[in-house]
């Protein structure tokens, strides 16, 4: 009844509670089951619960529609996104994560504070898991194609490590904070999500970090962790393979290890 009541200052658009047989013609379905994260919990204690829920809800959604794109929101985000794959049987193509989408926004904006810059002429990557093992790629950043050691003496703010850690750690425990604050993440992350679901329709070959299935990508293979791929109507048109330095391959195969071990403990 709430959206219903706000269609007067959107676009046309049918809302209304359903069931699974709804799914049949659905191009993208979204899941975004939670059974709810308690303030002091981390995303990964929350992996049996929810994979408990997924089971019964993705081989229901598969039986009635064998060919939608699926998207997951649901946490542990690459955990979950794995489970979806291997529940689903669905082509790696066609099952998705929203993944660090949410965490580069997070870094392109403190980003853009820090060089006071729009933080949509920021380019820069977080990888690995959505949560406390992420990895943010300095090494690629940059603003109008110039890397940040370069960019920073031009805009006469200093190019300080302490600085750019501090703010991964913002990125990194921002979505605790507002936990803490207000209860939960709304807002950005609905955003995030509405930018991938419009890249998809309207297929647009967009690059976007969503978790998805890995081969081999700098020695990780056969679990979902976010890295930038290429989205369009199929789904993952193209995984992107970054030029990483070693200490970003190191970290980034760490987070792949912690997300493995908890997929290990649930019989994935």
């Amino acid at each position: 009844m709430d959206l219903n009541h706000g269609l007067p200052f959107a676009y046309p658009t049918k809302i209304w509670a359903g069931d699974y047989p709804d799914c049949k013609d659905a191009d993208i379905v979204v899941i975004a089951v939670d059974k709810g994260q308690k303030i002091e919990q981390s995303r990964l204690e929350l992996a049996e619960g929810n994979y408990q829920v997924l089971k019964q809800i993705i081989p229901n959604v598969a039986r009635y529609n064998k060919d939608c794109i699926l998207l997951v929101v649901t946490n542990p985000l690459d955990v979950m996104t794995y489970a979806t794959f291997k529940l689903s049987g669905f082509p790696k193509n066609r099952v998705i994560g929203s993944g660090t989408v949410l965490d580069t926004a997070r870094l392109r904006y403190l980003l853009g504070e820090y060089l006071q810059v729009d933080p949509r002429n920021v380019h820069a990557y977080i990888i690995g898991e959505h949560g406390d093992s992420e990895v943010p790629v300095w090494s690629l950043a940059n603003v109008a194609g110039i890397r940040l050691k370069e960019y920073c003496p031009l805009c006469n703010v200093p190019y300080n490590s302490d600085d750019f850690n501090e703010l991964f750690l913002k990125v990194r425990n921002a979505g605790y904070e507002i936990m803490k604050l207000k209860g939960r993440t709304f807002y950005a992350v609905a955003l995030g999500m509405t930018k991938i679901v419009e890249s998809i329709l309207r297929n647009e070959n967009a690059i976007l970090t969503v978790s998805c299935f890995l081969e081999d990508y700098h020695g990780v293979s056969d679990i979902c962790l976010s890295v930038p791929v290429v989205l369009n109507r199929d789904g993952i048109k193209e995984v992107i393979k970054l030029p990483l330095e070693q200490k970003e391959i190191a970290d980034f195969q760490k987070s792949a290890a912690i997300i493995k071990n908890v997929a290990s403990s649930l019989g994935l």
